[in-house]
């Protein structure tokens, strides 16, 4: 009688849609202290963090899971699955809160990112006015970019944390 072997399919939906709730209670958090449309690193960086700890934690599980083996293949699957959904739901997050808690955002990070470029003289007052209407008129392909993005984040951890703690079943 054979073994059943887990499915790395639902160690990437159950852990994708933690990591996608834990970052839709972090981007409420940002939003109640205004911080939402900061364009600060350390939030980047906070957020590449949440997703390595989950993903770590998917790829373990999934591995004990398995009686203790796992293959690189099934890293980077759990790794670009947990991305895929964990996108999803921070996408459908962002898609509110630009199109009805705050409609106003969009402006708000074009202002944020463009101003440092304004003030240092690097592009004039009509440039800046061009750039931002352009980017909040093209909002919506931020969306896939952001999906594809995550997804590569995803493989990339998926492939970190597979290096780390892959073994493979002996072969007899």
């Amino acid at each position: 009688m054979e073994e059943q072997q887990p499915k790395t399919g639902k160690f990437s939906l159950n852990y994708g849609l933690i990591l996608g709730l834990v970052s839709v209670a972090f981007g409420v958090m940002l939003y109640t202290q205004d911080l939402h449309t900061s364009q600060s690193p350390a939030l980047m960086v906070i957020g590449i963090v949440l997703a390595a700890v989950v993903t770590f934690l998917a790829i373990a599980a999934f591995k004990k899971a398995n009686g203790g083996y796992l293959t690189l293949g099934q890293a980077l699957k759990i790794g670009a699955g947990i991305a895929l959904i964990a996108g999803i739901v921070g996408i459908l997050y962002n898609f509110v809160l630009v199109n009805y808690i705050d409609p106003d955002a969009p402006s708000k990070i074009m202002d944020a990112r463009l101003t440092p470029a304004l003030e240092s003289g690097q592009i004039t007052q009509q440039q800046f006015d061009m750039q931002k209407e352009q980017s909040i008129k093209f909002w919506w392909m931020g969306y896939p970019v952001i999906l594809i993005i995550n997804i590569l984040i995803g493989l990339v951890l998926g492939l970190v944390t597979g290096l780390i703690l892959k073994k493979a079943k002996p072969a007899y």
